[in-house]
């Protein structure tokens, strides 16, 4: 992981955002969208629907990366809490 990238997510660890976080806003912003795009569908054009449903849903796999680099940073840290060498 690049110095600037594990920068980034130690700051979020450090301020409370575990990967759990993470996964939970990836697997909400799926329902927002089906949900937007339900709404947005019976009250708007259908092609203005498509696009706020396809924009809310593209944050999904974002938010399933930062989980992921989430996790990583905690698995490493609690090796190195544990005194086991963690490779760089």
């Amino acid at each position: 992981m690049a110095q600037e990238e594990e920068m980034i997510v130690k700051k979020l660890h450090e301020s409370g955002v575990r990967s759990e976080h993470a996964y939970l806003a990836a697997v909400g912003s799926i329902g927002l969208s089906l949900v937007s795009w339900l709404t947005s569908n019976r009250q708007e054009n259908l092609e203005r629907a498509d696009r706020w449903g396809i924009f809310v849903g593209e944050w999904a796999p974002t938010f399933f990366a930062l989980g992921l680099a989430l996790a990583n940073y905690e698995r490493d840290e609690t090796a190195r809490s544990a005194g086991f060498g963690v490779d760089a």
